[in-house]
């Protein structure tokens, strides 16, 4: 009996040791300020989850309005709904937010209240992915790291914008309705930080001015463009990532060695109107020239370096880099001749 008695009281301590213990983990990883407000404040329309306290969830709810917004909030996903209008009075007690996505709503521009985006200080994230937007909001907040503006109907950047998104990383505006006009000299102007700028599928016919500097990867794909301009890539030495592809470029367009820089790494020029591969550079290691009107390659002209260079470098040399070439789509009848081959050593895969 006795036997009994302490085996159930030391069962009993240990399972209470373990709830204790595990109680107390949970309070030692949430931040002591932000534990007051973790039983309270959710809106009714939302899900504030009890693991992720910083965050709350309003997507896919039919909402048409904002809700109040609690200010332990970082991160509020708003995503699916009928949202028309960004009002200031969700956001009075916001001062933490770090990310918003309204992706997939009905926000116009003249639904945004003047100033409201700007006022969220320490926002890093916006989302306003497929909206009813026909201009690029303004002002924005001057933090902010990522900015999608994808699938809207924007035809219009306001002068400076941009000016002051120093920290803007990522900028996506593809499927919109840009054109030429939309983008001048100076509609990229501040964002000296910016590493990826994407503006595919819109209306260009040419390349848009002034890419920032620090740009390393330029997407353009299903636009218009013909004519790539004589030493356009030298403005941006640092691009690494180039997508041209479903655009209209022929021999003609491309200046001599207009792709032959040093820090492409990968480009892709797929479903345009060339005859044959543009001079490239040593360090290409991704070549993507499938759906072209190409009708035979050959290696000694495509060459980086001569062919007799290339046969003495060896594999692990100073040799060419590339090791994907697509092709298939043109007029190539196989087998690769041998001279692309003793070329580029290290290619992986030949698509014909």
């Amino acid at each position: 009996m006795t036997l009994k008695i302490y085996t159930s009281l030391l069962l009993l301590f240990l399972v209470n040791s373990v709830w204790t213990r595990t109680v107390r983990q949970v309070y030692d990883e949430l931040d002591p300020d932000h534990w007051s407000h973790y039983t309270f404040e959710c809106p009714q329309e939302c899900f504030c989850p009890p693991s992720f306290p910083n965050a709350l969830y309003c997507d896919n709810k039919g909402l048409k309005e904002i809700p109040a917004i609690p200010a332990r909030i970082w991160y509020l996903y708003l995503q699916n709904n009928l949202i028309e209008t960004i009002s200031e009075k969700p956001f009075v007690n916001a001062t933490h937010l770090r990310w918003i996505n309204l992706n997939k709503n009905k926000i116009t521009n003249s639904g945004i209240a003047s100033g409201v985006l700007s006022k969220l200080k320490k926002l890093l994230y916006l989302f306003l992915e497929d909206n009813e937007l026909e201009e690029v909001p303004a002002p924005l907040p001057v933090g902010l790291e990522q900015l999608r503006l994808a699938r809207n109907k924007i035809s219009r950047i306001p002068e400076g914008v941009f000016s002051n998104l120093e920290n803007l990383t990522m900028l996506d505006l593809h499927q919109n309705s840009l054109l030429d006009s939309a983008l001048q000299s100076d509609t990229f102007q501040g964002l000296n930080n910016l590493m990826q700028l994407n503006i595919a599928k819109n209306s260009l016919k040419k390349m848009p001015l002034s890419i920032p500097a620090n740009t390393l990867q330029l997407f353009l794909d299903n636009n218009s463009i013909e004519v790539i301009p004589e030493n356009y890539f030298s403005a941006i030495p640092k691009v690494t990532f180039l997508r041209l592809n479903y655009n209209k470029l022929s021999d003609d367009g491309i200046p001599p060695n207009g792709f032959n820089v040093s820090s492409i790494l990968d480009l892709q020029l797929s479903h345009n109107q060339l005859t044959k591969v543009p001079p490239i550079n040593a360090h290409l290691e991704h070549l993507h020239l499938d759906h072209n009107k190409i009708k035979s390659v050959n290696g000694t002209q495509i060459c980086p370096v001569s062919i007799s260079v290339a046969e003495d470098y060896g594999v692990y040399g100073n040799t060419p880099r590339l090791r994907y070439l697509r092709l298939d789509g043109n007029e190539i009848q196989p087998p690769i001749p041998l001279d692309i081959m003793i070329c580029f050593r290290l290619l992986q895969a030949v698509v014909i």
